[in-house]
């Protein structure tokens, strides 16, 4: 097929590279603009766009990709077929009927559970069981067109975002290969959607959703430190400076110490009460400091019992 591929972020280089390599031709591939980053606020380009420049691919940027001139330009490369991956723009009908198969979703659930922008991290977050892919044809609404293929995938009882986000990245890669080779031989049975979502809507994360409330059970907790590894991490505070926590495990039993006082911490850990149950804290990161083990930590700056996470002292 004559492909043009539409996706921003690490997530769709896979799938970018996997269509590469296939007996499909990539005709163009469209990204979102340069960004400035870091102190020096250099541009700098996306992962798909690196990903393309490195295969000899067109790049197109377009602010808006509705512009009636981008979408003219899109249709004078006649595609076969627009593949979209976490593109970061709302795709116009011009655009999604444009070509013979239509927008091709790869999304990162199984539809229509989590649609949204990050449905990987709330996956974790929420302790599923499951999560997986879908391939499904674009329409109007935000994830609601048809789904095409689905591949499930079992979590782990320590799963990170970031693992399941490289998990799902391989296989939604394969998945939609597998999509277009049926489509094309006529073997697809589009499925409908229901209008509502078993699910709330899958919101983009934002760093204040990182900030633990020693209140909740420790395993909400947990999972909440898991889901937002490596981005944009759970933190509390401990003293004036924030604590970023990036492992933690679940304990069972209560002392009589308010959430988020500081139970223990010596060479066995640093556990920490919560709402209900205790958390141990395996892994963290002091503010100015790298990332290290508990007790690598605690041997360089001990914390008094009578501490408690998230207050800050004054």
């Amino acid at each position: 097929m004559r492909v043009i591929f539409m996706g921003t972020p690490d997530f769709a280089v896979g799938t970018l590279k996997k269509l590469v390599q296939s007996e499909h031709q990539v005709l163009a591939v469209v990204t979102q603009p340069d960004k400035p980053k870091g102190r020096g606020k250099a541009m700098q380009f996306t992962p798909v766009k690196e990903a393309a420049l490195e295969a000899g691919i067109p790049v197109l940027q377009p602010v808006k990709v509705r512009d009636p001139q981008v979408v003219e330009e899109l249709c004078t490369l006649k595609p076969d077929v627009i593949v979209v991956v976490a593109f970061g723009q709302i795709i116009p009908e011009s655009i999604l009927n444009m070509p013979r198969y239509g927008c091709v979703n790869v999304h990162a659930s199984l539809l229509p559970m989590y649609r949204g922008a990050a449905p990987i991290q709330w996956a974790v977050i929420n302790g599923d069981k499951t999560s997986g892919v879908t391939t499904m044809q674009m329409d109007r609404g935000l994830d609601t067109g048809d789904m095409l293929l689905k591949r499930e995938v079992v979590l782990d009882p320590e799963e990170t975002g970031g693992s399941l986000f490289d998990r799902l990245s391989e296989v939604g890669a394969e998945l939609l290969i597998e999509t277009l080779e049926k489509l094309e031989k006529g073997e697809i049975i589009p499925q409908k959607q229901p209008q509502l979502s078993p699910t709330p809507y899958a919101s983009q994360m934002t760093k204040e959703m990182g900030k633990i409330d020693w209140n909740q059970d420790a395993a909400v907790i947990e999972r909440l430190i898991r889901g937002l590894n490596p981005w944009p991490s759970a933190y509390t505070k401990l003293g004036e400076k924030t604590l970023k926590i990036w492992m933690a495990q679940v304990e069972e039993g209560d002392s009589k110490k308010a959430p988020g006082a500081v139970i223990r911490a010596d060479k066995n850990g640093l556990m920490v009460q919560t709402g209900k149950g205790m958390l141990k804290i395996r892994e963290l990161q002091l503010e100015g400091k790298k990332r290290m083990t508990a007790d690598a930590f605690l041997r360089g700056y001990p914390i008094p019992e009578e501490t408690v996470l998230g207050e800050d002292i004054c």
